[in-house]
């Protein structure tokens, strides 16, 4: 059997074509997976495959952060700064509403009404007629007393005739007396002078009788005229407490005279004082029974703002502080105003029914305090403002920062002393 090259048992030698040209490809690939890739890293490498080179900043972009962060400290040390200077002494709430202190408009006296001179929501002025109540029974009763005054007046004027005609009788009865008196001289001298001729017998006992009789009877009617003259004088008196009386009588009659005008004036009702008429609820003809609310009278030019604070809030709050109002109804808009006073108790003691909290399982609640607050607004901005508006307050308590030290120091040397 001839041996073959090409046969499959041949033996393949460095001289076989196709062996030479599959050992070129093979060094090929290899040499090309051996070589490495633009970034000097080798692909047949799978763990730095994974690793990819990070992006440095630039310049620029290391400026803005570090102008940032130099912002942001600034920032924070100013905020801090404000805050420790100026922004934890401003006490702030949001329970807080305009307050006006409206009159309510009641009658004085009952009656019917007979005239409405106003209308709903006019301003009116100090002293302006509201609402006129029928006076003609007022008017009676004030007639009534006139005519009372009258009658006591003449009551007293009869008397005082009488007087002047007491003094007339009792200057005739004093005359009569005078007369009485020389009379009943006469009558005892000749008592006198007929004596010592009745002893000498010159004259007869009875005519000195006679005499003697004569001259008693002038001494009683000398006597009884000089009462009658005492009694004239006494008249006088009667007559002048009459006069009393009467003048008495004219005194509460003109009382009388004088609560009549006050209903009758009464039945006018006029405004108190500036403001605007709210709630009126009146219409002709009603009949209006005294202290009966009829309508409100808001001075709207006299607002206020009540802020309900924590008790929290009020270590450091004092009477005339400024305030800031935030006002809903304005956009946000600004007022100013000052700390006018601070209720004398929490909200809660002045409730219809106050907490008991001796009595069954208690919770603390923080309380608040009732603060009144005066506005300092314009005209313009005072005729958008009405009771029962919402508003925010924040009131700057800086003035009284050192109080609670000095209250401390001053408990500490009370403490010391005890």
């Amino acid at each position: 059997m001839t041996d073959d090259p090409n046969s499959a048992g041949a033996p393949k030698d460095g001289n076989d074509p196709a062996s030479h040209d599959d050992k070129s490809d093979n060094d090929g690939r290899n040499a090309r997976a051996s070589q490495p890739d633009g970034d000097g890293k080798d692909p047949g490498d799978n763990g730095d495959a994974d690793d990819k080179p990070k992006k440095k900043l630039s310049g620029r972009a290391k400026i803005i952060l570090l102008v940032i962060a130099i912002v942001v400290v600034v920032a924070i040390a100013i905020w801090f700064t404000h805050y420790e200077t100026r922004g934890k002494y401003v006490q702030s709430t949001d329970d807080a509403y305009i307050k006006a202190d409206a009159v309510t408009v009641a009658p004085k006296v009952n009656g019917y009404v007979a005239e409405v001179l106003v209308a709903d929501n006019q301003d009116v002025k100090a002293g302006q007629p509201l609402i006129r109540i029928d006076a003609r029974d007022y008017q009676a009763q004030a007639d009534q007393a006139r005519a009372q005054i009258a009658q006591a007046q003449a009551s007293a004027d009869s008397a005082r005739a009488s007087i002047r005609e007491q003094y007339a009788t009792i200057t005739q009865t004093r005359a009569q007396l005078a007369s009485n008196e020389v009379k009943a001289g006469y009558d005892a001298a000749e008592v006198r002078r007929y004596a010592p001729l009745a002893v000498s017998g010159a004259e007869t006992r009875s005519q000195l009788a006679q005499l003697s009789s004569t001259a008693g009877q002038s001494r009683e009617n000398a006597r009884a005229t000089a009462a009658q003259v005492v009694m004239q004088q006494r008249r006088i008196g009667t007559y002048q407490a009459q006069i009393r009386e009467a003048q008495a009588q004219a005194q509460g009659a003109r009382a009388q005279l004088a609560a009549a005008n006050v209903d009758v004036g009464a039945t006018l009702i006029r405004a108190a004082m500036d403001g605007r008429i709210g709630d009126k609820t009146v219409t002709i003809g009603q009949y209006a029974q005294a202290g009966t609310r009829l309508m409100s009278l808001v001075p709207v030019t006299k607002l206020y703002v009540t802020a309900n604070f924590k008790e929290t809030q009020l270590g450091l709050m004092r009477v005339g502080q400024p305030a800031t109002i935030e006002v809903d109804a304005l956009g946000g808009i600004e007022l100013r105003g000052r700390v006018e006073s601070v209720s004398p108790g929490t909200g809660a003691q002045f409730s219809l029914i106050p907490p008991s909290n001796a009595t069954g399982n208690f919770t603390k609640i923080v309380q608040r305090v009732p603060v009144r607050i005066s506005i300092e607004a314009t005209p313009d901005a005072r005729k958008l403002l009405v009771p029962g508006l919402s508003v925010k307050v924040a009131v700057d308590t800086i003035g009284a920062k050192g109080d609670l030290d000095h209250i401390e120091d001053e408990q500490k040397r009370l403490d010391k002393r005890n």
